[in-house]
C-alpha cells in the first residue's frame, strides 16, 4: 500500500519554501539589478553557488552548522529553542538556500531588462523606491515572477542530497518523495517507487510546461 505522506511533505515543503523565497528574492533581486557596490559580484557569486555546488556539500556544512554539538547550533537550541538538524524546519532552511538562485535570477533578469526611464519617471513623480518597486516595476515583470515561482517550486520538489543530509529519513517528518523513491528502490519495491516517480514526473512536466507557456506569451491575456 502506498504511503502518500512523503508526497504531502514534499508539496508542503515546496509551497513554504516558494513563499518565503518570494519574500526574500524580490528585494534581493532588486538590489542585484540596480546596485553599483563593489562587492556586488561577491553577493551574486554566493547566490549562484547552489547551481554548481554539489548538494551534499551544502547539506554537509548545514549539518555541521546546525548541529547542537557546534557553536551556532548550540546557540539556536539554547536561546531560540530551534533544533534544525533532522527536522522539517531544517529542510525549509536548506531548501531556501538551495533553491535561492532559481527565484532570484529570473526576477533579477526581468528587472535588469526594464527600460531605465520607467524607474526614473517614477522617481520624478515623487514615488519612493519601495512604491516604485511594487507599483511600477514588478507589475511589468509578471512573466519573470511566474518563472521564478514555478522554478523554485519545481526545484524544491526535486531536492535529494541536501534534504537527506540535513533532514535524514524520518517518516512523517523529513522523508520527502525523493527519499521515498530511493528507499523503495533500495528495498526493490519497484511498484511503490514507480508510483512516487510518476507523480513527481507528471507534476514536474506540468510545472515546466507552465514556464514555457509563460515565456511564450500564452499567459499575457490572463494578467489584468
Amino acid at each position: 500500500m502506498i504511503d502518500w505522506t512523503p508526497l504531502w511533505l514534499t508539496f508542503k515543503l515546496a509551497a513554504i519554501t516558494t513563499l518565503l523565497l518570494l519574500l526574500i528574492s524580490v528585494p534581493l533581486a532588486y538590489w542585484l539589478a540596480y546596485s553599483r557596490r563593489r562587492w556586488k559580484p561577491v553577493v551574486e557569486t554566493l547566490v549562484s553557488m547552489p547551481l554548481v555546488l554539489p548538494p551534499t556539500v551544502l547539506g554537509f556544512y548545514l549539518l555541521i552548522a546546525f548541529s547542537p554539538a557546534h557553536t551556532f547550533g548550540a546557540w539556536l537550541d539554547t536561546w531560540l529553542g530551534l533544533r534544525l538538524v533532522f527536522s522539517f524546519e531544517g529542510l525549509v532552511v536548506a531548501s531556501l538556500l538551495y533553491s535561492l538562485p532559481f527565484m532570484v535570477h529570473p526576477i533579477q533578469a526581468g528587472l535588469s531588462n526594464l527600460p531605465p526611464s520607467l524607474r526614473e519617471a517614477a522617481y520624478v513623480l515623487g514615488k519612493s523606491p519601495r512604491t516604485t518597486l511594487f507599483r511600477v516595476l514588478l507589475p511589468n515583470i509578471k512573466p519573470s515572477l511566474l518563472t521564478g515561482i514555478v522554478l523554485a517550486f519545481a526545484h524544491t520538489i526535486g531536492e535529494f542530497g541536501v534534504v537527506l543530509m540535513i533532514g535524514g529519513n524520518i517518516p512523517g517528518q523529513t522523508k520527502v518523495a525523493a527519499i521515498a523513491v530511493y528507499d523503495a528502490v533500495e528495498s526493490m519495491n519497484y511498484p511503490v517507487a514507480n508510483t512516487y516517480s510518476l507523480v513527481l514526473f507528471a507534476l514536474t512536466f506540468v510545472i515546466l510546461l507552465l514556464v514555457y507557456l509563460s515565456n511564450g506569451g500564452y499567459f499575457k491575456s490572463w494578467w489584468p
